[in-house]
């Protein structure tokens, strides 16, 4: 099978992770680890993080629905804070960077296809990392946001390939279920490094510098 394209996530591939600010955060305010990430995916696709990454949510408004949510959960937690947080702490990781760039110098397109949201620091942010990409999907701009698969539809779409000659790398395995059942290969992502060493030996090409 020959690939063509490599399509990335970016939170907690491209970019940091955010679960390790939730991690701290929860540490800091004593809550249960994994609380946080638990109550996202409880609160479902009509719960205020879902309706954020859509686009149908304004940060004032997220700020409020999240809190409410939250005050269901555990003390102390409060939106804005948590915002400034993943806003300051998930920056661009080089390793990663380095091997778009040997990518796509030897040929290949690259995808991005990031669960966001619309501030000014993910603007900044967006800005800097659209160049390193042929086509960089956003679900606060499309109104979808993975894991649905019309989200994964629309990237190959714009790449104008098939999902199988698509590898995409997310570090949430339920958002690599649906690219699976397309027929893209994928890799989780957990250690970049290791995550890379697989890619290129799969890509059979030099990913680290």
């Amino acid at each position: 099978m020959t690939h063509k394209a490599v399509m990335f996530d970016l939170g907690g591939v491209v970019l940091d992770s955010p679960l390790h600010v939730f991690r701290q955060y929860e540490a800091e305010l004593g809550l249960s680890a994994g609380l946080l990430s638990r109550m996202i995916t409880g609160s479902g696709e009509t719960g205020a993080w879902a309706r954020l990454e859509r686009g149908e949510l304004e940060m004032s408004a997220f700020f409020a629905a999240f809190d409410a949510e939250a005050a269901l959960h555990g003390p102390g937690i409060r939106a804005i804070d948590l915002m400034d947080r993943v806003d300051l702490m998930c920056q661009p990781r080089p390793s990663v960077l380095w091997a778009i760039r040997a990518i796509r110098r030897a040929g290949l397109a690259t995808a991005a296809l990031t669960n966001n949201w619309f501030s000014d620091d993910q603007h900044q942010k967006m800005d800097l990392l659209r160049p390193e990409f042929d086509v960089f999907i956003e679900s606060a701009r499309e109104g979808l946001r993975k894991p649905d698969p019309r989200i994964y539809e629309l990237a190959c779409k714009r790449l104008g390939l098939a999902p199988s000659e698509v590898v995409f790398l997310d570090d949430i395995g339920e958002n690599l279920k649906p690219a699976r059942r397309l027929g893209m290969t994928t890799i989780k992502v957990v250690d970049p490094a290791v995550a890379l060493a697989e890619l290129g030996a799969l890509l059979q090409l030099r990913l680290t510098g």
